[in-house]
């Protein structure tokens, strides 16, 4: 993989998140792209943030229904480096890629243990760009780094350093694997709930 140059971050925990993506930014020069409260957070920390709304010149639509669900977003997650033919697409679309991702989802799981949680609290609280920015950049892991536990900042944070910016191939095969796991947990518990509600 090489050298990380731009990230996405958009996250619903936000625990660790402004040292680890100010040390993308500042010392590792990421270009950073974010969305919503997650923007405001880095912003507040001193972090340069680019918005995914100004980065794809789309709006957030629909109360932030739709945010990175753009094509702009995907195809910067999902382009094969080693394809020229991808690489051709990008340049002629004047898109540059994301090589890197932290995401973490809506917590679906946390509002629905709420006594007093609604249908339709726990419905808005389906993260739908969430899991589609996991599942592409997953499967592009060649490519794509894909951060979707804080747990794992600290040891990334390390390799990064150690390699210059890059991530080994193992690291990205294993963050793959993590969201993959993730978000079939998720989807499990949504559809449980939705049994239970039938």
């Amino acid at each position: 993989m090489a050298k990380i140059r731009q990230a996405l971050v958009s996250v619903s925990d936000k625990s660790g998140l402004t040292d680890f993506v100010g040390f993308l930014a500042n010392e590792l020069g990421v270009t950073i792209l974010s969305t919503g409260g997650t923007a405001r957070a880095l912003t507040a920390a001193g972090v340069k943030v680019t918005e995914v709304a100004e980065y794809t010149r789309s709006p957030e639509l629909l109360d932030g229904r739709v945010k990175t669900l753009h094509p702009k977003i995907h195809a910067g997650l999902l382009y094969r480096r080693d394809v020229p033919a991808h690489v051709g697409q990008m340049k002629t679309m004047g898109w540059e890629g994301i090589d890197l991702i932290v995401v973490n989802l809506y917590p679906f799981e946390s509002v629905i243990q709420k006594e007093d949680a609604t249908f339709e609290e726990a419905v808005e609280n389906i993260d739908i760009g969430g899991p589609s920015l996991l599942r592409a950049s997953a499967k592009n892991h060649a490519h794509v780094a894909v951060v979707s536990d804080p747990a794992d900042y600290g040891w990334i944070e390390a390799e990064l350093r150690e390699k210059g910016g890059e991530l080994s191939d193992a690291s990205r095969r294993k963050l793959a694997q993590k969201a993959f796991a993730r978000t079939s947990a998720y989807d499990k518990t949504i559809s449980a709930y939705l049994l239970e509600r039938l």
